[in-house]
């Protein structure tokens, strides 16, 4: 895929939620394969922030931004008006699980909504959304076998999901249901990465990227047996653009991440891969008992602790198979977001 920046746009693409982690990749990467990009934001006053995060991988000079929120209708027929495909990356991702699930399940599900019949209205050929891996393996507690496309995550099981796991399945239910009903002739494809590692571009990241932060920072005293599959920011935003172009995909799912590591594996890459530098990153198990009892301080691992000891994996064979997709490793994920937290002074 060549830099075709000094030709002509090859059509214009929309970026939703263009100030997070995600999308900035996603932009960047649309930039470079020659398109012309517009991207929404929730206040233009973030405008220089977000084209100066972006041009740290691209130069910005085919990207507009605009504004628009999910919680609102306004905006988004401007926002859609000309582009041939979109990417709707944006979506609420808390830090602390909310008291109500609404805070999270209403901009999630009828934001997405709302994108949807703004593409349709526009005459927009394809949407390429980003879900998750809470969409899919999820609500069945722990299991070796992994879970595929065909697999949904069960959001009526309140013990084994948060609120996010459970807007983000909500909201695609809601919008296949839609799609089924009064889609036509807009086409659907969903993305949906696990733990999204990878290089940082300043202080507003991804909250997977803590998993990496906080062992680098020696924040636990040793490893709690939390798990993940991981995923770089930059394959999942080459999947986006893959989703995007292939023919022959409309309604599809693809799982966007590699195999299920454990948090005591990212120490272990860290340790090996930076050596004096990961001198803090704690190397003994930490044993459920103690887990669970700072969970009794600490709200960050009291939200998580229906995680503690489940093993969630996933199959990526799929994207592979269909859409040519090559990920980068675990190891190569973790060492650059890494390598990126010391660079940007972030711990």
């Amino acid at each position: 895929m060549s830099d075709t920046t000094s030709d002509p746009p090859r059509g214009t693409v929309l970026v939703t939620g263009g100030s997070g982690y995600i999308a900035s990749f996603c932009i960047a990467q649309l930039l470079r394969e020659g398109w012309a990009v517009r991207t929404t934001i929730r206040s233009l006053a973030r405008e220089a922030e977000t084209r100066a995060t972006i041009a740290k991988l691209h130069p910005t000079t085919n990207l507009t931004v605009t504004q628009a929120d999910l919680n609102a209708d306004a905006g988004w027929a401007a926002a859609v008006a000309g582009c041939t495909y979109v990417q709707h990356v944006a979506s609420p991702l808390p830090s602390v699980t909310p008291k109500d699930d609404d805070e999270l399940v209403k901009p999630a599900r009828d934001g997405a909504l709302r994108v949807m019949r703004a593409a349709r209205d526009a005459g927009v050929k394809r949407v390429v959304m980003t879900a998750s891996t809470a969409c899919i393996a999820y609500g069945h507690g722990s299991y070796t076998t992994p879970k595929t496309e065909a697999d949904w995550s069960d959001e009526t099981n309140r013990a084994d999901t948060s609120a996010y796991e459970r807007s983000k399945t909500i909201a695609e239910r809601a919008v296949r249901a839609w799609f089924a009903q009064e889609g036509a002739p807009l086409e659907l494809v969903t993305i949906h990465p696990g733990a999204v590692l990878g290089p940082v571009l300043g202080r507003d990241f991804s909250a997977s990227i803590e998993i990496v932060k906080k062992l680098l920072e020696g924040a636990v005293t040793g490893v709690p047996r939390f798990g993940w599959p991981l995923v770089d920011v930059r394959d999942v935003a080459d999947l986006h653009y893959r989703a995007m172009l292939a023919p022959g995909i409309a309604g599809e799912r693809f799982l966007a991440a590699n195999d299920f590591w454990w948090m005591s594996q990212v120490a272990a890459a860290l340790k090996q891969g930076l050596g004096p530098r990961a001198k803090k990153v704690p190397s003994m198990a930490l044993p459920n008992v103690v887990v669970r009892l700072a969970a009794l301080f600490d709200p960050v691992i009291r939200d998580r602790l229906w995680e503690l000891d489940k093993q969630r994996p996933v199959s990526n064979a799929h994207a592979k198979a269909v859409l040519g997709w090559a990920p980068r490793s675990n190891e190569a994920a973790v060492m650059a977001t890494a390598e990126s937290l010391l660079a940007e002074g972030l711990v």
